[in-house]
């Protein structure tokens, strides 16, 4: 699972090819932290197919916002750069991101 920042997101994200993952998260956030653990996992398992990226919003408030993050977690997969799903808050469940995790693999 790659940590991406600021400074890092367009290369790694908005400029790699195929699918990408992102685990939107904030410090503080108990529900992104339970689901942390089932996103990792996953990362391990598919990792070779998808790539796994993490982004902690409180360090980059405007990214996340620019990306119409407006609640967490929020786990978004893009294609080529583009947003092609995303799970918010309450969505964004351990079952449903394995579920969004295979249409994509």
């Amino acid at each position: 699972m790659l940590e991406v920042d600021k400074l890092t997101f367009e290369e790694e994200v908005l400029k790699a090819e195929g699918y990408v993952l992102v685990d939107f998260y904030g410090d503080g956030c108990v529900p992104c932290a339970a689901l942390m653990p089932h996103v990792h996992a996953l990362a391990d398992q598919y990792g070779d197919k998808i790539k796994f990226c993490a982004l902690n919003t409180s360090k980059a408030r405007r990214l996340a916002i620019g990306q119409k993050v407006l609640g967490l977690p929020t786990i978004t997969v893009y294609k080529d750069g583009e947003k092609v799903e995303e799970l918010v808050k309450d969505d964004a469940t351990a079952e449903n991101v394995a579920a969004m995790v295979q249409k994509y693999i």
